[in-house]
């Protein structure tokens, strides 16, 4: 049975009256039960990622169409894709930039930030307070400020452009400031408005878990965003007769993903333990520890151990996944498979090889065939 989310929004006497009155009250359980999976799979703006979204070529303030069609945004985020359309493409970029770095960080580990096939994309593993969620979060969040910035700089947005950031005071004075830089400053505020709406929006009962769930994936959609902004930096080119480099225009620019990733890595194996405390704030665990900063991960609840499928937490096992044999670490086939053990196969690759310089100026490669032995676990 396939029963569209357009279904949730009509009346439940519509949809059930006719199995009321054959009084099937299993069936109709089942098919409430099935309904509320559906609204609860379908609560991540994240699902933006997913497919391209085709904005139109000129923007109508408050037109209702792409924002009604969009899967899985908050009331908040729906007022604030009327208000800005043209900013739904790049939200989506970032989104997906975000999952990207994600599976790219997670490749050699049991959970390797693998997506399901609904609009939740993470499944039911985000719903758990762990380290592995307080990532996805950052990450998500950073990806947004990366792809509105940049789309601002691009003149791709109809209400920012370049950065308008002041110009550092160690700037040497003959240096000119004011070349065309990433906006930093609106994709910051952007992506905090729309990313963290969905969590203010939610009304939910004080010191409660849903409260802490709440607390700390604002305190990581920050973190996120302060990496995108610790690691910006400036960035200059010479002008100047013969290359002589007699002045130089200056700007503001954004540090390559990767490197945002890399951090947020850092500070995923590094992340706080956290619990609510008697006003409702998140404070740390184990006090004998320094207080993370508004620059680190934080969560509240110990992540599964990934090794097999499990319905009820979203985890989807290490069966049938890729290990090192030779690795001692968390790609190794001990750990990756979980005691299990693994299954040796013969696979054929074909790579790039015999690759010569031609003048000039590019490389011409031959593609060769090789067997080699891969690693799989039971």
């Amino acid at each position: 049975m396939n029963l569209g989310l357009s279904y949730v929004s009509q009346p439940v006497s519509w949809l059930f009256g006719s199995l009321l009155d054959s009084r099937n009250c299993v069936y109709v359980l089942t098919l409430v039960a099935l309904l509320m999976q559906v609204v609860a799979e379908a609560n991540s703006w994240w699902s933006l990622a997913m497919n391209p979204i085709l904005i139109p070529e000129a923007y109508i303030i408050g037109a209702q169409p792409l924002c009604s069609t969009l899967p899985g945004l908050s009331p908040g985020q729906k007022k604030l894709c009327q208000l800005y359309q043209d900013h739904m493409q790049f939200i989506g970029e970032g989104a997906k930039m975000g999952i990207r770095e994600c599976q790219y960080q997670f490749r050699h580990r049991r959970w390797n930030c693998s997506t399901v096939d609904n609009s939740s994309v993470f499944g039911r593993v985000i719903q758990i307070g762990s380290r592995e969620t307080a990532f996805t979060y950052a990450i998500s969040a950073a990806g947004v400020v990366n792809a509105v910035s940049r789309a601002c700089k691009e003149g791709e947005l109809s209400t920012c452009g370049c950065s308008r950031a002041r110009r550092p005071a160690e700037l040497p004075r003959d240096w000119l400031w004011g070349g065309c830089g990433d906006n930093l400053e609106y994709g910051y505020r952007f992506s905090r408005e729309f990313v963290d709406a969905r969590e203010r929006e939610q009304t939910v009962l004080k010191g409660s878990h849903e409260h802490l769930l709440q607390q700390m994936n604002i305190h990581n959609n920050e973190a996120g965003r302060r990496i995108v902004s610790d690691l910006a930096d400036v960035q200059c080119k010479c002008h100047g007769v013969s290359g002589s480099c007699s002045m130089k225009t200056c700007w503001l620019q954004l540090a390559d993903f990767r490197k945002v990733g890399d951090a947020l890595k850092e500070k995923y194996d590094s992340a706080a333990a956290m619990k609510l405390n008697t006003r409702g704030k998140l404070v740390q665990m184990h006090s004998k520890f320094n207080p993370p900063t508004s620059h680190d991960l934080v969560y509240v609840e110990p992540s599964p151990d990934y090794c097999l499928k499990n319905q009820s937490t979203g985890s989807l096992g290490t069966v049938g996944r890729l290990c090192n044999k030779t690795s001692e670490g968390m790609d190794g086939c001990e750990l990756m498979c979980c005691g299990r053990g693994y299954d040796q196969y013969k696979a054929q690759i074909v790579e790039r090889c015999h690759c010569k310089f031609h003048w000039c100026c590019y490389v011409k490669c031959k593609r060769c065939t090789k067997i080699v032995d891969q690693f799989v676990c039971k």
